[in-house]
């Protein structure tokens, strides 16, 4: 047996770089919330009194506390899964001994990628709103549009030119939002009285429309989830410490914006963003182009993240097999077509659909809320697993299921005003991902396995039959029994029955997705030497599986060590040293014509086959070689046992009656 391993995924340690790399990565969406949650929790009441702005502002300050540095920063981050966040890396540490928990995890995947939809849209239109205070008769939309196709048109090129700059530009933009609050804040200082949580409990015990306005300040936090799906790119310490400035500079903002509207209460205009009316004039202009690079940057971050969820929902089977680009040599970037095009068209539509940034902050935060939830759920269940005490798992639960039920409660007002748009896109994501996995799951029922030990006498006799025409010198066949002594039936049929299959060499593939993300092992099985190979691919759900090139590389070395002849055993061939012909076979099950499943199962069966025309075939989805590959069709279920049956008529009395 032969075992090789290679890891990657490597987490980047604690340093100056790695802390302005995580800045640009990390903190795009929740570094840009200043933009428009003050504006947000002006627009949800008239009433602008000290108590109610002192209340709002230490709810946010409390929501920053509490749900980014507590549960994120602090608790769910130590949930990684060798170095790797994120809701479907969470879900990979927990589904051997809770596989139930997959609707958590699809549901929380689904609702994030709806909120990847309306991140661009709401932060490019927020920045580009603040031209109007520097000019009312900038059109903002075209800008806006113009903005969001050159962001996704620029994708399939891969974005490490612009990768370089975000940690910087991100870094002069915290900045700016801490000096620019700090300056604004003395304008009255009793703002800093709002972080004592007794100003956030009493506006939300004494004040109808407290609760409510929990919509508005949920939009703060909406980039806590993407602290943990970028934990891979980052690395737990950078995040840690590069969140105190984050969180510091926020905070100042928010402070230096609330200042503002209690020293102009008796002046305000409806629609007025406190963000940029906060700036001195004469740095309007800069204040604008700079969040306009962040807002680029926070869509940025989530469009990759969109990339990487569909990536890893693909490895896990929540999502059929489609096209993945790797424009660049960066680890982990990619490029995935039909997504790429799929969030541009949506984001088109929301930005021509809402036209405004705060018609669009209905939309936001809903399904966000969602996601929170569902982590939690899933967290607690890693708890449990690492046998923390069911007190402790008790309390956090109840902390956090009680503080995102309430916020979930408080967007849900939303739903008409805009939020049914991300939960329409949700419930359309996460009936793809049902319908994929559970048409999987009621296809693999199906299989038959048997032990392949009784058969490898006939497969070495039939290797050296020379009445039957040779089908190829090497024969692979990929297969999905993971016992070394195991087989499907269908592949014993197939070599033996359907087409007798001869061959020098008969090699049996296994691609084993596994929970490590990057983890690259293979193993090698010799069941009869020099004539039958197992070989075993235990590949990340992170790693794509190109399987034509690892096996060859499986051979290279298999080469090396003078354990398989590569030479063709064609004698003409073999004298010019030319190298031997490989053959694919790949067994595809369909359903027989005359078999139906129960109702639903049929119902969750026809849109499975819906999505997998949709989907690449498995042999591009493999890495395979088309011109090397035969698909053979069998029926999923042989030999149907029908309830009615033929009885034999009386031939000499039928053409009586004819």
């Amino acid at each position: 047996m032969k075992k090789h391993a290679a890891h990657g995924g490597l987490v980047p340690g604690l340093s100056l770089a790695g802390i302005i790399v995580t800045l640009g990565i990390v903190y795009g969406d929740i570094g840009t919330s200043p933009l428009y949650v003050m504006k947000a929790i002006l627009n949800s009441t008239n009433d602008v009194t000290p108590k109610y702005i002192l209340g709002a502002l230490s709810c946010i300050i409390w929501t920053l506390t509490l749900q980014t540095t507590v549960k994120y920063i602090l608790i769910t981050l130590r949930a990684d899964n060798k170095g790797e966040g994120g809701i479907f890396s969470l879900f990979a540490l927990i589904r051997k001994r809770a596989s139930w928990a997959y609707m958590i995890a699809i549901i929380g995947g689904c609702t994030l990628l709806a909120d990847g939809i309306i991140t661009p849209s709401i932060t490019v239109t927020s920045a580009i709103e603040g031209l109007n205070t520097y000019n009312p008769n900038i059109p903002v939309i075209p800008v806006v549009l113009a903005i969001i196709v050159f962001l996704f048109v620029v994708q399939q090129f891969g974005t490490n030119f612009l990768g370089k700059s975000f940690g910087p530009v991100m870094f002069i933009w915290f900045s700016f939002l801490g000096i620019l609050g700090l300056i604004n804040l003395f304008s009255f200082p009793m703002v800093l009285q709002s972080f004592n949580p007794y100003y956030a409990w009493d506006l939300l015990t004494h004040n109808p429309s407290g609760i409510l306005l929990l919509g508005a300040v949920f939009l703060c936090t909406t980039g806590a989830e993407a602290l943990y799906s970028d934990l891979g790119h980052c690395g737990l310490k950078n995040i840690r410490i590069s969140w105190i400035f984050v969180k510091s500079t926020l905070i100042l903002n928010y402070l230096g914006q609330g200042a503002w509207v209690l020293s102009n209460a008796s002046s305000l205009k409806p629609g007025v963003n406190p963000f940029f009316t906060i700036m001195p004039q004469e740095i309007i202009f800069f204040g604008v182009v700079i969040a306009t690079l962040a807002a680029i940057i926070a869509s940025q971050a989530l469009i990759s993240g969109s990339y990487t969820i569909i990536s890893e929902a693909i490895s896990l089977n929540f999502w059929p097999k489609i096209k993945i680009n790797h424009p660049t040599t960066i680890k982990g970037q990619m490029y995935i077509p039909s997504i790429n095009w799929f969030l541009f068209t949506c984001c088109v539509l929301v930005i021509i659909y809402f036209r405004e940034s705060s018609k669009m902050e209905a939309a936001y935060g809903l399904s966000i809320t969602i996601t929170m939830l569902m982590t939690t759920m899933l967290l607690s269940i890693y708890l449990k697993q690492q046998k923390i005490p069911i007190y402790i798992i008790g309390v956090f639960l109840a902390i956090y299921a009680s503080i995102e039920g309430v916020f979930l409660y408080s967007n849900m007002n939303k739903f008409m005003h805009g939020g049914w748009v991300t939960i329409v896109i949700a419930g359309l994501l996460f009936a793809i991902m049902y319908f994929w996995y559970n048409g999987r799951k009621i296809k693999d029922s199906f299989y038959d396995y048997i032990k392949i030990e009784p058969y490898l006498p006939v497969i070495e006799d039939l290797s050296k039959d020379k009445e039957i025409p040779k089908y190829a010198t090497n024969l692979v066949y990929v297969t999905r029994a993971k016992r070394a002594k195991d087989l499907e039936s269908k592949i014993i049929y197939s070599l033996l029955h359907k087409q007798p299959k001869r061959a020098d060499v008969y090699w049996f593939l296994h691609v084993r997705t596994c929970d490590d993300p990057y983890k690259m092992e293979y193993d090698v099985v010799e069941l009869v030497p020099n004539v039958v190979y197992r070989v075993y691919f235990n590949l990340g759900f992170k790693v794509q599986p190109r399987i034509n090139l690892y096996f060859r590389q499986v051979v290279e070395e298999l080469v090396n060590q003078e354990k398989y002849d590569v030479l063709s055993r064609y004698k003409s061939l073999r004298d010019h040293k030319v190298l031997a012909d490989f053959r694919f076979v790949i067994i595809d099950r369909i359903q027989n014509y005359d078999f139906d499943f129960p109702a639903f199962k049929q119902f969750v069966m026809n849109f499975y086959y819906i999505l997998k025309r949709i989907g690449i075939s498995d042999v591009k989805a493999l890495g395979l070689d088309s011109s090397m590959v035969t698909i053979e069709e069998v029926p999923l279920i042989q030999d149907q046992k029908h309830k009615k049956k033929l009885i034999k008529g009386d031939y000499e009395e039928m053409l009586r009656r004819t």
